[in-house]
């Protein structure tokens, strides 16, 4: 796998990028712990984690279990074994532990949180579903059908998976990126194991809920609206909330504005 500005591949039951700025003598910073959301791999940070790590932050940008760049299977709980991983993964970095989640991996980073609480300094959920304990992502999306990637949604050739129509998803996740840009991107996509989407998250208020929680909320978010956004926070509120004028990927469309934002959560 290809990896920008001198990242090196380690593997812990599946790939991570991992980006640093080269060692100077300076003190170690933070560790930001970087989580895609759906049908996407840790390439996504790919614009992000280099100035993340050029303030001398160490930066891990994970492809999470089967979602790798040849996946392997998972089990019948994709969400479970995805906690675990980060989880795992938050538990052996480096301290302080900056954990971020995009889209669906608000789910991950919530439960990896409820397994570890005292690994991570700060969640921060990007345009990212936050969920109450035994809400699932669909019980949210259902909410709003005027919203999302249900139309461009295709079964994948593994019925435990799903698929999307490229073309279609383009403009709900990357609407505010060049034709080029969001091409390459939507290419990359890989079918999604389907039972994240059903799968009720649990957490409790005394492991996950004495976890800071940030949220970084985008205005021009096709995938996840606005308003669902500022439900899910009204229901769980976050400080800082920061608010971005940003499609579903700023990590992309809005990188510097982004890597700003994070590096003041440090």
């Amino acid at each position: 796998m290809r990896l920008a500005h001198g990242g090196a591949v380690f593997w812990r039951r599946a790939c991570f990028h991992c980006y640093a700025r080269p060692s100077d003598g300076g003190l170690h910073l933070a560790t930001f712990i970087l989580i895609h959301g759906a049908w996407h791999g840790g390439w996504c940070w790919e614009r992000l984690a280099p100035l993340l790590g050029a303030e001398g932050h160490q930066v891990l940008a994970p492809d999470l279990p089967g979602m790798e760049a040849e996946p392997r299977r998972v089990g019948s709980d994709p969400l479970g074994e995805c906690a675990d991983f980060v989880a795992d993964l938050a538990s052996s970095a480096k301290a302080p532990v900056i954990l971020v989640g995009h889209s669906l991996a608000g789910l991950t980073i919530s439960e990896a949180a409820e397994r570890a609480p005292d690994s991570i300094s700060r969640l921060v959920y990007l345009t990212a579903f936050l969920l109450q304990s035994g809400q699932t992502l669909s019980d949210i999306a259902s909410r709003h059908p005027e919203v999302g990637p249900q139309p461009a949604i295709r079964p994948a050739d593994d019925p435990a998976r799903l698929a999307l129509d490229l073309e279609q998803a383009r403009p709900i996740f990357y609407n505010r990126m060049t034709e080029e840009d969001a091409g390459a991107a939507a290419r990359r996509l890989k079918p999604q194991p389907a039972a994240a989407f059903s799968t009720p998250i649990k957490i409790t208020a005394e492991r996950f809920g004495r976890v800071p929680r940030a949220y970084i909320e985008a205005t021009d978010d096709q995938a996840i609206s606005l308003d669902m956004q500022r439900e899910m926070q009204a229901a769980l509120p976050c400080d800082p909330v920061i608010t971005l004028e940003s499609d579903h990927s700023p990590f992309y469309s809005a990188a510097q504005e982004l890597a700003r934002a994070l590096l003041g959560l440090a």
